[in-house]
């Protein structure tokens, strides 16, 4: 008598799957359309509520204040982006295709403004080239021959301080197009007789083509929408982000300062589209049988890419210890001896260090709140079949905040959450989101929204390097997604996941822009202190502050690549068992 087999238990993975996306949409619903949505409408009416049409852009235009600042937005945009793009250029060639040594150390130190908050460069530059600055005075007298006035304030300054802004996320872009070039280009290139300009004219450039394309249109959106540099070094040299905090925090001019947001986004809008559409394109170009190009040694190129790269790191290095070195001057210029009476924040504007840990436990939560949800999605949308409109109305969603400026995203979390009731129909219903408003939950989902966007396509990479097999395999065995997620994903993507929070952590203790006008004086952070005390008058204070930050930055960067690291030897042993 043979015994019957059992029958396995059908499992219904759908009702959970439908819970979890209703809840990602939703988060994107509170945190990003409903924000987006209170901006526009602030756009279409005036002071009280009353619908004015177009009248809000008509008077933006006709300003010759605020016309005119679109334009110095829209000039050292472009003049930064020139001037960024040709030395990071040349330092990712040189880590990518000589043989210099000291690769890691270099691109280590390229990384470092990524820890800092924006105002930390205009500071610096401050302390270089202000009218008591070091270069300026000659080294305080001691090199008269040095001392150059390059009249900092103003477009000049923006545009240094943002081209070492820009410089790292230009290096990360152009080293990954220089890694992805195909060796046999080049043979056939040597092949036929060309030199070594003739090739680099015509393989080296025409191959990377996309890639200093994306990075140009994000070197041109960082800058278009940074707030930080232009409010220490621009002077009376307004921009669009400058005169967005003026009409909103010194006029109480919601409306202007909404539309203004609108004008801002969008040139970032249509940088975005033409980004993804150029990421679209480089993508073909890959082809599978390409061979990695391994760089062979040349004496002179190596000496001069070295002395670059040595220049480059000295220059942002320079930036950083002008920073501490102010922070610890005891009154600057007149007595340098080292002192911390500025790191003590009693005295100043800003919150101190209740406002640094602050930060801290922000970026901590803002860490985790945006790994889970990040993740959680990409996987959603990646490994879940069901419910295919959800998963890619989920996905369009994860991708918008890459478009939207930090101050666009702050400004439209005031309009939603400072306001007691909703105007609907002349009707006025309460508001349920509004005790939101002042509390830490608030400031980490407007960074979990800000940042959203690479998380979220740094997690579906990782996911897609999993064969479906994987999902394919559980669903024959009735084995819950869930518990694939726990027992294989989770663990193979782990160091994505590390990667992501780390990101998360790094980015929403560095930033100002998202978060200026949502915090209270119960609830200051540290990136604000620096603004706050750099308006003082009190710029030592502010460069020790801004220290602290990138202190813990890169303390925190450590620990998190310490437990990468880890994870990726666990991952490949449970590849391997």
């Amino acid at each position: 008598m043979t015994a019957t087999p059992a029958r396995r238990r059908y499992v219904n993975d759908k009702p959970a799957q439908a819970v979890l996306l209703a809840g990602s949409l939703l988060f994107m619903t509170v945190g990003l359309l409903l924000p987006l949505g209170e901006l526009a409408v602030k756009c279409l009416t005036d002071a009280n509520g009353a619908y004015v049409g177009p009248d809000n852009f008509i008077r933006f235009f006709s300003a010759a204040s605020l016309a005119r600042a679109l334009y110095h937005s829209l000039y050292v945009s472009l003049m930064s982006t020139l001037a960024a793009l040709p030395p990071a250029f040349l330092f990712a060639y040189s880590l990518t295709r000589t043989t210099i040594p000291g690769k890691a150390f270099f691109r280590h130190i390229a990384m470092l403004p990524l820890f800092a908050p924006t105002m930390l460069l205009g500071v610096s530059l401050v302390y270089l080239f202000g009218r008591k600055g070091i270069v300026t005075s000659g080294l305080f007298g001691a090199l008269p021959w040095l001392g150059i006035d390059i009249g900092l304030y103003g477009s000049t300054g923006i545009i240094i301080a943002e081209a070492i802004l820009v410089f790292p996320p230009s290096v990360m872009i152009l080293l990954t197009a220089l890694a992805n070039s195909d060796a046999r280009l080049y043979e056939a290139a040597e092949s036929l007789g060309a030199n070594k300009p003739e090739i680099f004219w015509s393989v080296t450039l025409p191959g990377v083509k996309y890639g200093v394309t994306s990075a140009a249109f994000v070197c041109f959106t960082l800058v278009f929408t940074d707030f930080g540099v232009p409010k220490v070094v621009g002077g009376n040299y307004g921009v669009l982000a400058t005169d967005i905090y003026k009409q909103v925090v010194g006029q109480q001019n919601f409306n202007l300062g909404a539309t203004i947001s609108v004008v801002m986004l969008l040139p970032t809008l249509l940088a975005f589209i033409a980004d993804n559409w150029l990421r679209r394109r480089q993508e073909g170009v890959v082809n599978s049988r390409s061979i990695p190009l391994v760089p062979k040694r040349n004496a002179t190129r190596d000496l001069a890419c070295f002395a670059f790269c040595l220049c480059a790191s000295s220059v942002i290095l320079a930036v950083f210890l002008t920073a501490l070195f102010a922070s610890l001057a005891n009154l600057w210029p007149y007595r340098l001896t080292p002192t911390l009476r500025h790191y003590n924040f009693r005295d100043y504007a800003g919150g101190g260090y209740l406002a640094f840990w602050n930060s801290v436990r922000m970026a901590g939560y803002s860490a985790l709140l945006g790994t889970a949800m990040t993740f959680g999605s990409a996987y959603l949308v990646e490994k879940t079949r069901k419910f295919a409109w959800a998963r890619r109305t989920v996905y369009c969603l994860s991708l918008a905040p890459l478009a939207l400026p930090g101050l666009v995203v702050g400004l439209a979390y005031i309009f939603l959450f400072n306001s007691a009731v909703f105007s609907v129909a002349g009707r006025e219903i309460p508001n349920p989101l509004s005790r939101l408003y002042g509390t830490m939950l608030l400031l980490v989902v407007c960074n979990v929204v800000h940042f959203y966007t690479v998380g979220f396509l740094t997690a579906s990479a990782a996911l897609r390097q999993l064969d479906r097999e994987f999902e394919a395999a559980a669903e024959s065995l009735s084995v819950p997604f869930y518990a694939t997620f726990r027992r294989v994903t989770l663990p193979l993507c782990l160091p994505a996941v590390i990667d992501i929070a780390g990101y998360f952590f790094v980015s929403s203790m560095a930033t100002v822009s998202a978060v200026i006008f949502l915090y209270t004086p119960d609830l200051q952070l540290a990136s604000v202190a620096v603004v706050n005390m750099d308006d003082a008058g009190d710029s030592a204070p502010a460069a020790a502050m801004s220290i602290l930050i990138v202190a813990a930055n890169i303390m925190a960067k450590a620990v998190f690549e310490l437990a990468s690291r880890r994870a990726r030897k666990a991952a490949e042993r449970w590849r391997n068992r």
